[in-house]
């Protein structure tokens, strides 16, 4: 099933990723010294897991690579259910933390399902649509089956509750709706449809309320709710320019929480300052046109909604993720891909940009 497309594959891309990689694995050792010393006894016990997940990470990326992405619908389906049936598992017997349940204890690691039904929820809807060709812009045949979809995953992501990881999903979703050629009324249609749902979700629970409050006015409560924004911004601010110098961030020292996963770039513009924050927001925007480039360039549809996907999916969560720390979203919980420590989110993100570089093998001069 591994097929020699005899083109090379996006090289500039490549290095993007790898140079998110470096600079994250830098940046996890940095943050979690403190962590891992405190809670582990080990300084380096979160990067060193951080580097194993990176090297099982590109170890997938390189056989997706490798992989045609054509045959990707093979596995599809199967894909599919397997993310759900886990969605449904970590409701059940998955290790709460923090008032959530996201991540299944195998013994050996611990599994996010929501991370894998990300990618199998873009493979699906591009085989779909792709398949659908002009029927996409009916209701009942082109985006209705599709939406079941969607919105099955977005309720038991829901569920957990995470509510950052489930409007990601969906928003890249809509985005791959609206690439393949739904009708534009039909999406407004249910935006319109699922706002006063949305506000319901957000005020129906108490802490999404008060981190509401808290994207408004930090200041109002800054020792519960406002805590985490103000702590980021104290560490963005004393980086100034130049930062203050690998590994002397003062913030890791329990005043900013998650410091090496959800809150990874706050500390990443403490030590690397603005020049350095600069040249990994510069990275990821990189990553952004070299994606949809080939989005634009795929041999047919659905590669093209394959890059489309993957491409979204990638760097609208690391927009998030950077305009929660910079206080210009309110907080989600979600991760800066390639940086943030965590092993699902990594491996599953490496094995997407994979298949873009397959999808960019196969682009005839």
């Amino acid at each position: 099933m591994i097929r020699d497309e005899g083109t090379s594959f996006d090289l500039p891309l490549l290095a993007a990723v790898l140079s998110l990689l470096a600079v994250g694995l830098v940046a996890v050792f940095s943050a979690s010294s403190v962590t891992g010393l405190l809670e582990r006894g080990d300084a380096a016990y979160y990067f060193k897991r951080q580097l194993l997940w990176a090297v099982a990470g590109t170890a997938a990326m390189t056989v997706a690579s490798q992989f045609d992405y054509h045959r990707l619908r093979l596995v599809t389906l199967p894909l599919l259910l397997v993310s759900v049936a886990g969605l449904v598992l970590v409701l059940v017997v998955g290790q709460e933390i923090s008032g959530s349940r996201r991540w299944i204890d195998l013994g050996f690691l611990n599994f996010q399902p929501s991370e894998l039904f990300k990618l199998a929820n873009i493979l699906f809807l591009s085989a779909y649509l792709a398949a659908a060709g002009e029927e996409v812009r009916t209701f009942t045949r082109g985006i209705l089956p599709g939406l079941v979809v969607v919105g099955l995953g977005f309720l038991l992501i829901l569920a957990e509750p995470d509510f950052g990881t489930a409007a990601a999903m969906a928003a890249t979703s809509v985005l791959l709706f609206f690439a393949a050629g739904a009708h534009l009324g039909h999406l407004i249609g249910l935006g319109v449809a699922a706002l006063p749902a949305l506000v319901f979700l957000v005020v129906a629970e108490p802490y999404r309320v008060r981190r509401l409050l808290a994207f408004v006015d930090p200041w109002a409560d800054p020792l519960d709710s406002g805590w985490n924004v103000i702590q980021s911004l104290l560490a963005i601010g004393s980086g100034g320019v130049f930062g203050v110098g690998l590994g002397q961030s003062r913030q890791k020292f329990a005043y900013l929480p998650e410091q090496h996963t959800d809150f990874i770039f706050a500390i990443l513009a403490e030590e690397f300052g603005l020049l350095g924050s600069l040249v990994v927001v510069g990275l990821f925007f990189f990553v952004a046109w070299r994606g949809y480039r080939l989005a634009l360039k795929a041999p047919d549809t659905y590669g093209a909604l394959l890059a489309t996907g993957l491409t979204t999916m990638i760097c609208l969560q690391a927009f998030l993720n950077i305009g929660v720390v910079t206080g210009v979203l309110p907080v989600t919980g979600i991760t800066l891909p390639f940086i943030s420590a965590g092993g699902s989110s990594l491996v599953v993100t490496l094995t997407g940009v994979g298949i873009l570089l397959n999808i960019s093998r196969q682009i005839r001069p």
